[in-house]
């Protein structure tokens, strides 16, 4: 059993999370919670735990808007704990990234086999980092959603961001032009070639020092575009 491996609880009913801090420290799980969505995202940030158990009902975001904020930048398992079990709900909340569901009430024998097959499941050291630096001193912040070069602020709209988030979660890597326009756009916008040009184009007018001569995305020609890590010093 992957003891000593940490996990976040998060759930906005107080008596839900001590149960469940009881119930994992007694098999030595270590604990952090959060009471709200926001919260979560950002302990998810600061402790970087091995497992999130996520109730879907918190006070200030959806849970699945949770698993989709924390899909942006991060490869933990999430466990949804909820009362919602309407299969719609199941659906969508594994459709944004979420790895298993279960439904309160819940028994903590099957709470606690579902922890350990999530564990089980985590692959170590493929964690990706909240932070990306890339060349030409632009920082790429994927738990505020916030850009910057040299520490002044880039104001990008929500398609560009969503556009450099995906470039930014393989960076180093080329994501051709059919994986970008049907992630970002939709599979009716495949073939958007184009489009997905003028959005690049405006990207690096924000963010390169030299547009014309980009650093940060650069073209594979006829293949797509990468997003390049700022060399170590």
């Amino acid at each position: 059993m992957n003891t000593h491996a940490k996990i976040l609880i998060v759930d906005d009913e107080p008596q839900i999370r001590r149960l469940l801090r009881i119930a994992l420290e007694s098999q030595s799980y270590r604990v952090v919670e959060a009471a709200a969505g926001q919260a979560a995202i950002e302990q998810a940030a600061l402790e970087s735990p091995d497992l999130v158990i996520l109730d879907l009902g918190l006070p200030d975001i959806d849970g699945k808007t949770v698993v989709t904020r924390l899909r942006e930048w991060s490869p933990t398992p999430v466990l949804i704990l909820s009362v919602r079990d309407g299969e719609g709900e199941k659906v969508a909340a594994l459709d944004a990234g979420a790895d298993d569901y279960v439904t309160k009430p819940f028994g903590m024998p099957e709470l606690l086999a579902r922890v350990r097959a999530a564990l089980r499941h985590k692959l170590q050291d493929q964690g990706e980092e909240p932070i990306v630096e890339i060349e030409g001193g632009v920082r790429i912040d994927r738990v505020r959603r916030l850009v910057s070069r040299d520490g002044e602020p880039i104001a990008l709209t929500p398609k560009e961001y969503e556009l450099l988030a995906l470039l930014a979660a393989a960076a180093g890597k080329v994501l051709t032009h059919r994986q970008l326009l049907t992630q970002v756009w939709g599979p009716a916008h495949a073939e958007d070639v184009a489009y997905l040009r003028v959005f690049v184009r405006q990207l690096r007018q924000k963010m390169e020092r030299d547009p014309a001569a980009p650093q940060g995305i650069t073209t594979e020609s006829g293949v797509g575009y990468r997003l390049n890590p700022a060399k170590s010093p």
